[in-house]
Formats: C-alpha cells, sequence, structure tokens
C-alpha cells in the first residue's frame, strides 16, 4: 500500500503547491496491490458527501461575497475538509484571523493567497458581508416619551413601539409632529446599538435639510421689490422628479474620494451631478421671508428688527433616494424580522454592507448641503449682497453619539431636528405659517431633538380630498403669501397647528427668532407616476414615498 505519511504536506494538496518531485524517492508502481477506490475517500475530494462540501451558499453564511476570495478560498480549501484536516467552523476560523490580520500569513503554505488578497483589499473593505439572521421584537414595550401625545395619530405611536422593541434598539422619543411613515414614523427619534444603523430610520430622503439665510435688508424691501425676487426665484431654482440645471454646477464636492468607494455610489454619480443645486417635489420648498429678532445680542449680530431672509428645505435628489433604496432592501434581505416590523431591518457597521450604506450616508448629507449652498449663493449674487447669517441642520440622518448615562449609541432623527445643547436650527411652518430659529437645550428624554416642521394632520390623498383649490387661494390672500407652483396635497390646511407643536417642545428648544414667509416656490404638480416612463420621458430621478 502507497505510503503517505512521509510527504511534507496533506497527499491531496501536492498539485496544488510547486513541489520538486525529485526530492521524493521513486515508487516501484509493480510492488502495489491494485488501488480500490474506497481507499481514495480521504484523499480526494469529489468522494465527498454533499453535506460535508463548502458550497456558495456557506460562503454566503459566513458574509464572504467578494467571488474572487470565494474562487480562492473555494480552491485551497477543496478536499481539507473531507481528510479532516480542517472542519467547517475551523476553516471560518482561519479565513476570519487572515481578514484581520493578512500579513501574518503571507507566508503560509497553504493560505498565503487567501492573505494576499485581503492585504491588496483597502482596510475598510476587509469587512465580512453582514449574514443573513432572523429576530424577533422584545417581548416588553421599554418606556420612552411622546411629546404632544394628543396630536399624534395612533399608527405612528404603534410604528415607534415597534420600533422600541427591536433587539437593537436602545431609546426612543417621539415628536409632537409626528405622523405615519415607513417603518419609523415621521418625527421618530430612535437610539440602537452603535454599531447598527436603520436605512428606513434615516429616511428615504437621505439628509433632508434646511437652510436659511439672514440679509441685513429691512422686510419693507420684500414688498417694493416683489417681482424682481420672483424671478429670482424662477432663475436660481429648478424643482420636480429627475429634473436638474442644464449645465452642471461646479462644486468642490465632486473631488471627495467617496464617489469612488461603492459600486452604488459610482452608477449614481451622474444623477449627482445632473441635479446639483436643484429640488425636489413634496414639501420642499425655496422662499423669501422675512425674519424678525427680537432679543440683543443675537445670534445674527443684527439689532432686535425685521429682515429679509431666504429658507430652503430639501435633501440629497435622486443620489440620496437611490442609495436608500438599494441599502433599504439589502438590509430587510439580512435582517429577517416579523411583518410588522420588517421595514426596519438594520445593517451591521461591523460589515461590508454596513461600511457602504454609512459613506454613501454621509456622502449624502455633504452633497445636500451643496445643493442648498448653490440655491443661497446664487441668490445672493443676484441680490448683490452677502447674508450676515446662514443657519442650517439635517433632520433625516443618523449620528453616532453617547447618552447621558455614558452609553455610546446611533441616533436616527427621521423628521426630528437636532437640539443638542446650544446647537442652532431651524423647524419651519407651512407656506403661510411662521417657521422658528431655535437654540436646543439637549432634554435627554427627547435624546437631544426636536421637531423638523408642523408635521401633517392628514395624508396628501386625504387632503387632497378634503380641500379645494379656491379654499387653498383665499388662505393664501388672508395670509399675504405669494405662490409659484405646488399642488394641492401641500396646502396648509393639512398641517398641524405650528405654535401648537412649539408648546409641546418647550423643554426641549429656546425659539431666538421667527420667520414669516411671502414669496414661495415649490415643484409644479406632477400627473402621472413618476415611474411610468410613457407619461413622463424625462423624469426618472427622485423616488416619491409620500414621506414628508
Amino acid at each position: 500500500m502507497l505510503d503517505v505519511s512521509c510527504l511534507p504536506v496533506p497527499f491531496h494538496l501536492i498539485p496544488l503547491l510547486p513541489l520538486n518531485l525529485s526530492t521524493f524517492p521513486p515508487l516501484n508502481l509493480s510492488t502495489l496491490p491494485p488501488l480500490n477506490p474506497s481507499t481514495l475517500l480521504p484523499f480526494y475530494p469529489f468522494y465527498m458527501k454533499r453535506s460535508e462540501k463548502i458550497t456558495t451558499s456557506d460562503f454566503h453564511k459566513w458574509g464572504i461575497e467578494d467571488l474572487n476570495l470565494i474562487k480562492t478560498i473555494g480552491k485551497i480549501t477543496k478536499g481539507l475538509i473531507n481528510t479532516k484536516t480542517f472542519t467547517k467552523p475551523d476553516l471560518l476560523a482561519k479565513i476570519e484571523a487572515i481578514r484581520e490580520n493578512p500579513e501574518a500569513f503571507l507566508e503560509d503554505a497553504i493560505f498565503a493567497p487567501v492573505a494576499q488578497i485581503y492585504q491588496a483589499m483597502p482596510e475598510d473593505q476587509r469587512k465580512p458581508a453582514q449574514k443573513e439572521g432572523e429576530y424577533e421584537l422584545k417581548p416588553d414595550l421599554p418606556t420612552y416619551t411622546i411629546f404632544g401625545r394628543e396630536g399624534i395619530d395612533d399608527s405612528a405611536v404603534n410604528q415607534m413601539n415597534i420600533a422600541m422593541r427591536l433587539p437593537v434598539s436602545v431609546a426612543g422619543a417621539l415628536m409632537p409632529d409626528a405622523h405615519h411613515g415607513y417603518g419609523l414614523p415621521i418625527g421618530g427619534v430612535l437610539a440602537t446599538e452603535v454599531d447598527k444603523i436603520i436605512p428606513f430610520a434615516v429616511g428615504v430622503d437621505i439628509a433632508c435639510r434646511m437652510c436659511l439665510s439672514v440679509f441685513d435688508i429691512e422686510a419693507s424691501y420684500l414688498q417694493k421689490n416683489s417681482n424682481k425676487l420672483k424671478n429670482m426665484l424662477l432663475k436660481n431654482t429648478c424643482f420636480g422628479t429627475g429634473n436638474g440645471f442644464e449645465k452642471t454646477l461646479e462644486d468642490s464636492i465632486w473631488e471627495k474620494d467617496e464617489w469612488r468607494a461603492t459600486k452604488v455610489i459610482k452608477d449614481l454619480r451622474e444623477k449627482a451631478t445632473k441635479q446639483i443645486g436643484s429640488s425636489g417635489t413634496g414639501n420642499h420648498f425655496v422662499e423669501w421671508g422675512v425674519v424678525e429678532i427680537t432679543q440683543e445680542p443675537n445670534e445674527f449680530g443684527l439689532p432686535a428688527g425685521k429682515y429679509v431672509a431666504l429658507l430652503s428645505h430639501s435633501g440629497s435628489r435622486g443620489f440620496g433616494a437611490g442609495i436608500a433604496e438599494y441599502y433599504s432592501k439589502l438590509a430587510m434581505q439580512k435582517t429577517k424580522l416579523p411583518q410588522d416590523a420588517k421595514h426596519l431591518a438594520w445593517l451591521d457597521l461591523n460589515t461590508q454592507e454596513g461600511q457602504e450604506y454609512w459613506i454613501g450616508m454621509n456622502l449624502a448629507g455633504e452633497y445636500a448641503s451643496a445643493n442648498h449652498h448653490h440655491i443661497h449663493r446664487r441668490m445672493a449674487t443676484d441680490l448683490a449682497l452677502q447674508p450676515v447669517k446662514m443657519i442650517e441642520n439635517h433632520h433625516n440622518f443618523a449620528w453616532k453619539e453617547t447618552l447621558t448615562d455614558g452609553t455610546e449609541v446611533m441616533v436616527h432623527r427621521k423628521g426630528a431636528t437636532p437640539a443638542n445643547t446650544q446647537e442652532i436650527g431651524i423647524i419651519p411652518g407651512s407656506m403661510t405659517k411662521p417657521g422658528f430659529v431655535v437654540r436646543g437645550k439637549g432634554f435627554p428624554a427627547s435624546l437631544a431633538s426636536a421637531s423638523h416642521g408642523a408635521g401633517r394632520m392628514m395624508s396628501r390623498t386625504k387632503a387632497k380630498q378634503a380641500f379645494t383649490k379656491e379654499q387653498w387661494e383665499r388662505v393664501l390672500v388672508e395670509e399675504g403669501v405669494t405662490l409659484i407652483g405646488a399642488d394641492l396635497d401641500e396646502a396648509p390646511m393639512a398641517y398641524k397647528d405650528i405654535r401648537q407643536v412649539m408648546a409641546f417642545q418647550q423643554d426641549l428648544v429656546e425659539v431666538l427668532a421667527t420667520f414669516y414667509p411671502k414669496i414661495v416656490r415649490m415643484a409644479e404638480p406632477e400627473r402621472g407616476k413618476p415611474w411610468d416612463k410613457k407619461k413622463n420621458k424625462n423624469k426618472g430621478g427622485d423616488l416619491e414615498f409620500g414621506e414628508s
């Protein structure tokens, strides 16, 4: 019988290694007995039982998705399990060790090719893919604070209750402008374990934000120059699904390395370049108005009084929507939750998918900010005056923060304004009602958050059924507001009373100034569905999920 015990490596690995066969003693094959195929079972992988082989499913379970890595590991380990050199758990442990420190395995006789692949990867791409898993909700509802419960519909509260029962949830709060959303309600604030992030708890319009420019011009300028200001809005803003300026606007954001970080981002870059500086649909707006300052000294460095101001509300356009769509679906594939919680699926930041979403979300935040800056710069240029103060903040985002007890968490604010101690932000009303410049108080029960606006009192569909165009126009006249664009679903009567909302959050923020809208531009009504290419040949950009 052939004695292979003297060989320096397992018999089945000989074809994989560059061996000099002259170093082995010659074999006299005539003296060997006839081979019985059953004697080869320990050595040849094609005799393995299917359950003992490493399959594509195993790689997915182990969180390995890189095709080159799968091919290399598969080739090297083809016979290791059957010869009992390694078990599947042994292989997983070995691969994990190589991933963590590939340099230590570059000289390994068997696993050096795997180490070389990992070493060539950027460190942030070495993380394994997220494994699929099924999870149940906590049986008991943790306590959390609801601000202005009487003004919040039950469906939004039920959504927040489900979110609080996630196994990764740590704390939460519901703002007084809350209403029903996808997964987490609009106005929901959810703190999860610091390495878990929920795309639908960030929102579809990633980094939707506010931006306010205050000019040292008396309020009377608005009435005297209303036509000029209306023309400036028409010239310098662009609204609507998929729309953008004819000529791409230059911006330093295109120099960021993150645009080459993932395939998803690279695929969405062309859309981002076409839409930079533009605004979306729904409740997005750019408006001229009057800001009233009553305190001295103040954040604006101005005497108390009324001044011209420009306020904008929009997000990351089709780029952010594309990031949200891709990773929301991916999270639901990886994190299996009960049906009523499926939109609250999370990604793990210790995995490749989690890191990709984190990079994409933060880039969408910078992109959204750039959109607002283009709008405000163009307006200031035409006005021939720079603002004395610009204030801005996200309200669809996730931040790594620390709770008062020292716990590090990931705070998702979906339609909620950051209100950390001394933090300045903007809470708008509706097209006819005031908004407010506020200073945060860092209130622990609200997770240092406040509302992001008045909040919808009824859905878009119900608003179109409840009101007429004549009623809407009468309100605009009564409030002295000029409107360009918009549809009936944005009628101010569809929103909650902003002053009541502010009364519910006196512990959360301090009001520094009040903004009154006067000339408002929003998207023109879009008939048909954005995804209907026959009806909307030039509208291939944003996704409309009806969230605000």
